[in-house]
């Protein structure tokens, strides 16, 4: 193949690239009690996008989800979920909204990690698509779906490492009150054989 037309080609097909490749954003929010945190993207007709998250403390770990398009259809709801993972098409242009609320608890904060990512539609008739395109589009996404999991198994080693150094705290603990518990007893038996065998005697 001649250099002069696939070195244009590459080109084309690095830029391409540069405009397919998933947006990707990993956030951390507080979640207060009796109150919701919004978010939204603007998604055109056919492009995707995927949330998953992870409650990575507060209360019994579970939240509320949902996702509404431009016009307020309720496009996916979860209630009182640990963790979730919700993709969908856009089937409206404009803003998308998603939220978690946190509105069932009175009392614990929930902290919540998430993530965004989206791919930009093209069409597949376009002239632009080549094979090797393709192929990049379809690796990409499969790089993101990758890391997802990976930042998942990342958030629940750290919720179970917080479960475990809390269990053994309180263990740790509770084997120190019964250590004092037994020395306290220990201590008022011989005393109390003590003084049971001693001699009184009166004058």
């Amino acid at each position: 193949m001649d250099s002069r037309t696939w070195i244009p080609r590459l080109c084309a097909a690095w830029l391409s690239l540069l405009c397919l490749l998933p947006l990707v954003a990993a956030h951390i929010i507080d979640v207060p009690a009796g109150k919701k945190e919004c978010f939204f993207e603007d998604l055109h007709v056919q492009d995707k996008m995927t949330v998953t998250y992870q409650v990575g403390g507060g209360g019994h770990l579970d939240i509320d989800f949902w996702l509404t398009d431009p016009s307020g259809e309720v496009l996916a709801k979860q209630v009182k979920q640990s963790t979730g993972t919700n993709s969908f098409t856009a089937r409206k242009d404009g803003r998308h909204e998603y939220c978690f609320s946190n509105m069932m608890s009175s009392i614990a904060d929930k902290t919540v990690s998430f993530n965004v990512h989206g791919v930009i539609y093209i069409s597949e008739d376009a002239d632009i698509v080549a094979p090797i395109e393709r192929e990049i589009r379809s690796l990409s996404n499969g790089l993101t779906a990758v890391k997802d999991e990976q930042e998942y198994i990342v958030i629940r080693e750290r919720v179970h490492r917080n479960t475990a150094e809390s269990t053994n705290a309180r263990v740790k603990w509770w084997s120190i009150i019964q250590a004092v518990v037994l020395f306290a007893v220990v201590g008022w038996q011989v005393y109390y054989l003590k003084s049971f065998f001693e001699v009184k005697r009166t004058i």
